[in-house]
Parts: structure tokens; C-alpha cells; sequence
């Protein structure tokens, strides 16, 4: 009881200390993607065999409106599945955030946004050349609706606010995940859990592609402490906020109606994060 009390103290210590970072961290987000947002939905409508360069870099900033933006794109077929699939694999939902809060040495942080950037845009060059050599992929203008169902783009009320609403809820995830985590690696061992997980190429990209699967900002969070914690390997970590598209893979269920296409679009997401993942494990 008194080793769980002192792994309470001290998760507590260490979440509460975030919280000033978060937000500051999130308003600055916040207004950015006010912004930004409906110059770079025109950017990317008009980019062309770029998209996937624009969609790379765009799907860079943790905000899940440029998923779902991007998304709505392309259930009206405005851009290219190459251009989604950029957006999807380069997107991190909240891992951008927590690794800056936890002080995480910044070209550690460059590193693994490049590795993102350049997996997102070479996925999306040669998804869209297979499709062009295969079949031709008629791009339409249509109308798009703008879906806003996740409580991480609820920002009519102004970005202070929902700058505040969201440090508070990843702050309560933080917590929640640390605390659980500092369990688990007291009661298991840190030394045990890395082994079980980076003990071959194949099996921790596996499952941290799971874990990425997982739609909303719960899995970028277990991640990203994992890595911070020193359990899963940069390449790991890697796998998994790849495949996180965030609630973007729910707004693609909801718009696009061709439920065939989503499972595939899902399947090739995990493949790519996962194939990264191994590679990465590989060289690095």
C-alpha cells in the first residue's frame, strides 16, 4: 500500500507539473490551426501530384482538424488517397505535445517528426502513382461537410477556451496512462518489459500498430510515455503514431460510404506503420 501511495505522490508531482506547458503548448495550436485551417483545406485541394508533399507537412501539426479536414477531402474527391494516406502517417495527434512538455532533447523530437514527414510523403507518392498506372482516380469538387464531432476540435467558443478544455483532458489522460504505467513497471520491471517488446524486429511495430489503431488521443498518449519511459524503442514508437490518424479514420467510416474502401484504407495504413516500424528497427 505505501509503495502504491508513493507511485500516486509522484505521478501526481510529475502531471501537475505539465499542466502550465500543455497549455501554453496548446494555445499557441489552437491558433494556428484558426489560422491556417481554411487556407491549407484550399492549398491542399489545389496541389495536385504534390498532395502528398502539402498533406505530409500539414498532417505534421497534432490537430485533428487537418485529419478530418483532409478526410472530407477525400470522401468527396477532392484529393488523392495518396494525399489522405500523407495526412493519416504524418499526423501524431497528442505525441508532438507531451514529448515538448516532457523536455524531450529537441532533435530527438526533429528526428521523429522527419521520419514521419518522409514515411507520409513517400507512401503517398507511390499510392498515387500505383493508382495512376492502374486506374485513373477522378478527382471531383463537391460538397464536403465539415465534421466536428471529436472534443478536440470544438473551437467555436474561442481558442483560450478550447485551449483550457484541452490541457484538461489530456492532462486527465496523462494522468491516468502515467499512473497506470508506473504500476505496471514497478510490479513487472522496466528491464522486463522493454525485452518482451523489443525483443525481435517484428513484434513491436505489431503492437504498437494496435495500439495506434485505437481512434482518439488515448494511444498517441500510451506511446509516447512508453518511449519516454524508456519501454519502446523510437522505431516502436514510431509504428504506432503512424498509423494513428486520430479521429480521422472515424470521420472516414462516417463520409465515405464505400465501407470496403475504408477497411482497406485502414489495412493499408497498419501495413505501412508497421513495415516502417520494422525497417526502422532495422537501420537505426
Amino acid at each position: 500500500m505505501q509503495e502504491f501511495l508513493e507511485i500516486l505522490e509522484e505521478t501526481i508531482i510529475d502531471s501537475v507539473k505539465l499542466l502550465p506547458f500543455l497549455f501554453i503548448t496548446y494555445l499557441i495550436m489552437e491558433y494556428i490551426e484558426h489560422k491556417t485551417s481554411d487556407k491549407v483545406k484550399t492549398i491542399i485541394k489545389k496541389s495536385g501530384k504534390f498532395g502528398p508533399v502539402l498533406g505530409a507537412i500539414v498532417g505534421i501539426f497534432p490537430q485533428c482538424g487537418f485529419s478530418v479536414s483532409a478526410t472530407n477531402l477525400y470522401s468527396a474527391r477532392v484529393i488523392t488517397l495518396g494525399t489522405l494516406i500523407s495526412v493519416y502517417l504524418a499526423t501524431s495527434d497528442e505525441m508532438l505535445p507531451i514529448l515538448i512538455t516532457e523536455a524531450v532533447p529537441i532533435s530527438t523530437i526533429l528526428t521523429i517528426l522527419a521520419i514521419k514527414l518522409i514515411i507520409g510523403m513517400m507512401a503517398g507518392f507511390l499510392i498515387d502513382f500505383i493508382i495512376r498506372t492502374v486506374k485513373k482516380e477522378t478527382l471531383e469538387e463537391g460538397k464536403i461537410e465539415e465534421l466536428c464531432e471529436h472534443e478536440h476540435c470544438h473551437c467555436e467558443n474561442g481558442i483560450v477556451k478550447s485551449a483550457l478544455k484541452h490541457t484538461f483532458n489530456i492532462f486527465i489522460f496523462i494522468f491516468i496512462i502515467t499512473l497506470i504505467i508506473n504500476i505496471v513497471i514497478t510490479l513487472i520491471g522496466e528491464e522486463n518489459i522493454a525485452q518482451f517488446v523489443n525483443q525481435n524486429f517484428v513484434l513491436g511495430p505489431v503492437i504498437a500498430g494496435l495500439i495506434g489503431l485505437i481512434p482518439n488521443c488515448s494511444s498517441s498518449v500510451i506511446l509516447t510515455e512508453l518511449f519516454i519511459e524508456n519501454v519502446i524503442s523510437m522505431p516502436v514508437l514510431i509504428s504506432g503514431v503512424a498509423v494513428n490518424a486520430g479521429v480521422g479514420l472515424l470521420v472516414l467510416f462516417k463520409t465515405n460510404k464505400n465501407i470496403k474502401e475504408n477497411i482497406k484504407i485502414v489495412g493499408l495504413l497498419y501495413f505501412i506503420g508497421v513495415i516502417s516500424g520494422m525497417i526502422l528497427e532495422l537501420i537505426m
